[in-house]
């Protein structure tokens, strides 16, 4: 059986791609992150890491305090003025929207290669209170992983 080229990405693709593109509106010097909620298919909400509304972002004031510190990635978030893509989407959908829905998470480093971007600690119990149902996040290899959070509750997260 002779195999066909696809002309479309399946829908992961598809939205995967979309956070990437969130990502470039992430206001983080070291790491630029995009997150996307779908349900059935649909955009419900959408978040990029940046600085709480009205506070200035690292573009703004033109540093970083992590970096300053040499603050490994990964570690002591609380240093970080900036919110995560994961919770700024969860904000701004509704609790039905959430419920049984899918985020994308992308992210770029400040080289503009791709990162691994497996969600945090925090951002994993936020998705499980929000009863998303899968995770699908970009692997660093122009690949991506999908995840059941139902999975994360077999071991402490």
């Amino acid at each position: 059986m002779k195999k066909t080229k696809r002309l479309r990405p399946d829908w992961d693709e598809y939205f995967i791609g979309i956070a990437k593109a969130v990502s470039t509106r992430a206001t983080c010097l070291r790491r630029k992150y995009g997150a996307v909620i779908t349900k059935d298919n649909i955009i419900v909400g959408t978040g990029y890491n940046g600085a709480p509304v009205g506070m200035k972002d690292c573009l703004e004031v033109g540093k970083c305090t992590r970096k300053e510190l040499q603050i490994p990635h990964g570690e002591r978030y609380e240093l970080c003025y900036s919110v995560h893509a994961e919770a700024n989407a969860i904000i701004r959908a509704s609790v039905d929207e959430l419920r049984g829905a899918t985020i994308y998470i992308s992210g770029i480093d400040d080289r503009k290669r791709e990162c691994y971007s497996e969600p945090c600690m925090m951002c994993k119990r936020m998705m499980l209170n929000s009863r998303i149902a899968k995770v699908v996040y970009s692997d660093g290899n122009n690949r991506f992983v999908v995840a059941d959070p139902k999975k994360w509750l077999k071991k402490r997260v």
